[in-house]
């Protein structure tokens, strides 16, 4: 069986989410790095993601888009047997997919909305957008502190799908807004993802592309040192 090739950028969040799931599943994969400013490079890839989101995994030569879907795809047709980030169980894969969700919706989305936000010229800024972001943010905080009580990892003991990805989203997030005091399951929490083998890996292979993060000035000095480069 011909390997997958993926296409991704080792910055972009959402391959990381992807990036940490290929390590835990065991899976290999033919990785493409994107260059999405060469017009020939992104033609290529918008016509197989449409929407020009990345990552894109193409498989046999059918592309699959959505990170989600792409890690159940790897674990249904690639992962070796006893590897998950889904279990088999309806109801905790249930719980699993609610945590991935809320995940890339209430702290990847409004983390990425920041980083937006610093990609425009000054004068196109739009503040009031940057200041809900903020509050969604914290809300968010609050509301994943509160659910870890009792759970090491974000749906129960095992790491799973929602593990990938709140460790990026977090990972980012806390960059533009850092954990209040008194968060102190979810300061635990993010420990132990950093220190996760597969989230340890996955961020050291993006270390050299950090000096082109817009919020590189929010991230810590264990993770990147400006005068390093």
């Amino acid at each position: 069986m011909t390997r997958p090739t993926l296409h991704y950028h080792p910055l972009s969040s959402y391959c990381h989410k992807l990036l940490i799931a290929l390590d835990e599943l065991g899976v290999e994969v033919d990785k493409q790095l994107l260059n999405l400013g060469g017009p020939a490079e992104r033609a290529a890839f918008v016509a197989q993601s449409p929407m020009g989101k990345m990552p894109l995994l193409v498989d046999e030569g059918r592309p699959v888009l959505e990170t989600s879907i792409i890690i159940e795809h790897l674990q249904r047709c690639h992962a070796p047997a006893g590897r998950a980030l889904i279990p088999a169980d309806p109801e905790q894969a249930l719980e699993v997919r609610l945590w991935d969700r809320l995940f890339d919706l209430y702290v990847m989305t409004p983390m990425q909305a920041h980083t937006a936000d610093l990609l425009r010229p000054p004068g196109e800024r739009d503040p009031v957008n940057v200041a809900k972001a903020r509050e969604g943010l914290l809300t968010a905080y609050a509301m994943i502190d509160r659910h870890l009580e009792g759970r090491t990892w974000a749906a129960g003991e095992a790491f799973t799908l929602a593990d990938c990805a709140a460790a990026p989203s977090l990972f980012y997030a806390v960059s533009y807004v850092p954990l209040p005091a008194g968060h102190g399951r979810l300061a635990a929490y993010f420990e132990r993802l950093m220190e996760r083998p597969s989230v340890a890996r996955t961020v050291d292979q993006a270390r050299p592309f950090f000096r082109f993060f817009p919020g590189r000035a929010g991230l810590s000095r264990r993770f990147y040192v400006p005068e390093a480069g």
